[in-house]
């Protein structure tokens, strides 16, 4: 059992949790730790790299989207700062955000004739795009909104402007103690996703990908390079504990993030 989920979204990017409401989230999953890693978005409440709220030791952390040669990826920092490039780039980010989202709103509204219910703010995403499609008179679900509206190469979708593996690796280093790789079998390509973890700190391995994806791969990275494991649920709801580090791989984490 996991006493560590170190992927975790909050209502300051596309999760239903809030900080209030998280650590009765990891105590009803048994967790001693959760990295609150919302979407390019430090979290305003969070005044310092680790905390503690209610007995549950909170990580702050950041997931970050960035562009290698081949595929957009996700880089996880944990044990966060709030340094000034890290900070100037993660505000680029939530306004071109919202200016995506205004565009793909727009786009939804005018081809389905509604209206959306909607709140176009920092930390938006499709996620809150699909709720409100599904909400509104259009007849799509949540699934549907993206198999038909907003999803990659479909009719209202909108690309997002996101700083390349390098330069998003850097500020991140500069900024946290640990930076990994996110959700590896995720990828369209997932094993030149894994060679550019070699210039990481971690990879997360576990994950709660289906019970078809062979995560060894990761794992002899991880062990050829030293990478730190990391692991999560990538809760987006209010489950915690679906994936995480036992408490072995989670002492070796505690070290390199002074826990």
């Amino acid at each position: 059992m996991p006493v560590a989920d170190l992927h975790v979204h909050t209502t300051n990017s596309d999760g239903s949790l809030t900080l209030e409401t998280l650590p009765a989230a990891a105590a009803r999953a048994d967790l001693d730790a959760v990295a609150v890693t919302d979407h390019d978005r430090l979290h305003p409440n969070l005044d310092g790299p680790i905390v503690s709220l209610d007995g549950i030791t909170i990580v702050h952390g950041i997931e970050l989207r960035v562009q290698s040669d081949g595929q957009r990826l996700d880089l996880l920092g944990y044990g966060a700062e709030p340094t000034e490039p890290l900070v100037d780039l993660v505000e680029y980010l939530q306004r071109d955000r919202v200016q995506r989202a205004r565009a793909i709103v727009d786009c939804v509204e005018d081809r389905l004739n509604v209206d959306l219910d909607i709140a176009l703010k920092p930390g938006v995403g499709r996620p809150h795009i699909a709720r409100a499609i599904a909400a509104s008179q259009a007849d799509l679900d949540y699934e549907g909104a993206f198999a038909e509206l907003i999803g990659d190469d479909c009719p209202c979708f909108v690309a997002r402007d996101v700083p390349s593996f390098d330069e998003g690796a850097e500020i991140l280093s500069e900024a946290c103690s640990v930076v990994g790789l996110a959700h590896p079998f995720r990828y369209g390509d997932p094993m030149s996703a894994l060679q550019l973890a070699r210039d990481l700190d971690a990879v997360e391995v576990h994950y709660p990908y289906s019970l078809d994806v062979d995560v060894t791969p990761a794992i002899g990275i991880a062990r050829e390079d030293d990478l730190l494991i990391t692991g999560g649920s990538d809760a987006h709801d209010e489950t915690l504990g679906r994936a995480g580090l036992d408490r072995e791989t989670y002492a070796r984490l505690r070290d390199y993030l002074n826990i």
